[in-house]
C-alpha cells in the first residue's frame, strides 16, 4: 500500500515536472523575433583615410572642459572649429553656424518643407582629461591623434569626437551631391558636455525653445553595438538609448562634540563613527531592484535572439526572474539598469589627528531609475539612516530622470531599419542609458530622444571609455559615417 502511494506520489510529480517542462517550451517558443526584416545595403564609398585624418586633426585639439573656467583651452576649442571649417567647406556653404554659449556651435541645414518637423544630431565637442599617472600606460600618446594599423587613438576618438567627425563627414556628403532636405537638420555640438552641459547643450536647447522649435527626434551619443556582451546572444546587438537615468547627489552631515582625541566620546558617538555607520548602512540597504520598464523591453526584445537557458530563463521570468535578477545585480553596469544606484563619493572630517572632530560630512551620489524621483530618494536615506542628528542637502546640478522615448514611433523603426540595413544581422533593442548626456537638455524640444551611435564595442574596449588607450578603428568610423548619411537621407528626404 505504502508502495502504491510512493508511485502514485512520483507519478505526479513526473507529471508536474512534464507540464512545467512543456509550459516553458511553449513560453520559449511562442516568444518570437521582433527584429525587422530588411534587405542588407551595400556599402556606399566613404573617405575613409580622410575621415580618420579629420579625426585625428580632432583629436590633437586638446578641448578638455571645466565646470568653473569656461576659458580653459579656448584656444584648442578654436582650432578645432578652424579645422572643422577647412575640412567641410560644402557643409559650411549650405548650412548656417551658430556659436552659442561661447565655445558650443549650432548649423542648421534649412528644409524645403517648412511644415515638417525638424531632425537634430547631436555631439560633443570636449573631452575628459588623462587622470594624473596614467600617461605612460597609453601605447599612443593621448593627444597626438596617431592613426596606426587601421586604428585611430587619442582621447576623444571614441567620446565622443567619432561621433562629431562622422556626422559633418555624413553631411558634407549630401551637400556635395546636391542633397536639399525636405526636413530642416539641426546638428548640435556641445562644447562641456563632460561637465553638465549647462553652458553649450542647455543654452543650445534654450535658444531653440525661444525660437519655438520642436523637432521630431533627437538623436545624441549613448549605448552602441555590443558583441559578446550579454551572455547567450551571439549575434552583436545594437541597444538603443530611450531614457536616461536622472543625477542627484545629497549632502551628508551629523554634528558631534569636538575634543581631545585622550578622551574619546563612547563607541559609536563620534562624528567619524556615526558618520561611518550610516554610509555603511547606505551602502548595504540599496534602493529596490526589479526587471520592469525599459530593462524589462530590452531582455523581452533580445530574447527570443538568445541559446539555451539564456533564452529559457528571460522567456519565462514569471518562474526564472529572481535567478535573472540576482545575476544581474552581480553585475556594475547591468545592476544599474534595474535599481536607482548608490555611490558613496565624498567623506569629509576632522583636520587634527588629535582632534575630534565636531563635524562629519560626506556626498552620496543617486542615478535615479525612470520612476524614482528626489523625493523617493531623501525618503530612503532618512528611512536608512534612521537618526535625526543628520541632515540631508540636496546639491545643485542635478538631474531628474528622463522620460522614455517611445519604441513604437517613425523615429525609433527609422533608427531600427537604419542599422538593420547596414549592420546585417545585428539585433536592435531599446535600453536605458545609465550615464548623463547633452541631450537631457532638450525634453522641452523633443519628445523623442534616443541614445545611440554604432560604436562596436567588444567586453575588453568598455574599459577605454572615459579611461586608457581609447580609439576608434577607421572602419568603424567609416560605418559611423554611412549610418548618418543613411538616416539623413531617409529621415529628412
Amino acid at each position: 500500500m505504502k508502495f502504491k502511494t510512493l508511485l502514485k506520489g512520483v507519478v505526479a510529480l513526473l507529471a508536474l515536472l512534464g507540464g512545467l517542462v512543456l509550459v516553458l517550451a511553449v513560453n520559449t517558443l511562442r516568444q518570437g523575433s521582433r527584429q525587422i526584416d530588411v534587405p542588407p545595403l551595400p556599402p556606399i564609398a566613404v573617405d575613409e583615410k580622410g575621415a580618420a585624418e579629420s579625426l585625428s586633426m580632432a583629436i590633437r585639439a586638446k578641448t578638455v572642459s571645466s565646470f568653473d573656467d569656461a576659458s580653459l583651452n579656448v584656444d584648442q576649442f578654436e582650432a578645432l572649429h578652424a579645422h572643422l571649417q577647412a575640412r567641410y567647406p560644402k557643409l559650411h556653404a549650405a548650412l548656417k553656424r551658430e556659436m552659442v554659449g561661447g565655445l558650443s556651435l549650432l548649423y542648421t541645414w534649412q528644409g524645403s518643407d517648412p511644415s515638417a518637423k525638424p531632425i537634430l544630431l547631436m555631439a560633443h565637442q570636449d573631452v575628459v582629461p588623462i587622470a594624473p599617472g596614467t600617461e605612460g600606460d597609453w601605447l599612443e600618446k593621448p593627444f597626438a591623434g596617431t592613426i596606426k594599423d587601421g586604428i585611430v587613438w587619442g582621447r576623444g576618438s571614441w567620446d565622443d569626437k567619432a561621433n562629431l567627425i562622422a556626422q559633418m563627414e555624413a553631411v558634407e556628403m549630401l551637400a556635395a551631391s546636391g542633397f536639399q532636405p525636405r526636413r530642416t537638420i539641426y546638428l548640435a555640438f556641445g562644447a562641456d558636455e563632460e561637465v553638465g552641459g549647462t553652458r553649450g547643450a542647455k543654452a543650445i536647447a534654450a535658444l531653440m525653445v525661444d525660437r519655438g522649435i520642436k523637432v521630431d527626434f533627437v538623436i545624441d551619443e549613448g549605448l552602441l553595438i555590443t558583441e559578446g556582451v550579454l551572455p547567450g546572444l551571439k549575434p552583436p546587438a545594437a541597444i538603443v538609448g530611450i531614457a536616461e537615468k536622472g543625477f542627484l547627489s545629497v549632502r551628508v552631515t551629523v554634528p558631534a562634540t569636538p575634543g581631545h582625541s585622550s578622551m574619546p566620546p563612547p563607541p559609536g558617538t563620534g562624528a567619524i563613527a556615526m558618520m561611518s555607520a550610516a554610509l555603511t548602512r547606505l551602502d548595504q540597504q540599496r534602493m529596490p531592484a526589479g526587471i520592469q520598464g525599459v530593462a524589462r523591453e530590452m531582455f523581452q526584445t533580445v530574447a527570443p535572439e538568445m541559446s539555451g537557458f539564456s533564452r529559457v530563463a528571460l522567456s519565462n521570468l514569471w518562474l526564472f526572474g529572481p535567478v535573472v535578477q540576482k545575476q544581474l545585480e552581480a553585475g556594475g553596469s547591468t545592476n544599474a539598469m534595474l535599481r536607482t544606484t548608490t555611490a558613496l563619493t565624498i567623506v569629509n572630517a576632522g583636520n587634527k589627528e588629535n582632534v575630534l572632530p565636531g563635524r562629519a560630512e560626506a556626498v552620496v551620489n543617486f542615478r535615479l531609475l525612470p520612476g524614482d524621483t528626489q523625493e523617493s530618494v531623501l525618503e530612503h536615506m532618512k528611512h536608512t539612516i534612521g537618526d535625526d542628528r543628520f541632515e540631508l542637502t540636496v546639491l545643485p546640478a542635478g538631474t531628474a530622470r528622463s522620460t522614455v522615448a517611445p519604441i513604437d514611433s517613425a523615429s525609433y523603426k527609422l533608427i531600427e531599419r537604419t542599422v538593420r540595413e547596414l549592420f546585417p544581422g545585428t539585433i536592435v533593442a531599446p535600453g536605458l542609458m545609465i550615464g548623463g548626456t547633452d541631450s537631457q537638455h532638450f525634453a522641452k524640444v523633443s519628445d523623442h530622444i534616443y541614445k545611440f551611435s554604432p560604436v562596436r564595442a567588444k567586453p575588453e574596449d568598455l574599459s577605454r571609455f572615459h579611461g586608457t588607450n581609447e580609439r576608434m578603428s577607421m572602419a568603424n568610423l567609416a560605418e559611423l559615417i554611412r549610418f548618418y548619411h543613411r538616416l539623413l537621407s531617409q529621415g529628412a528626404a
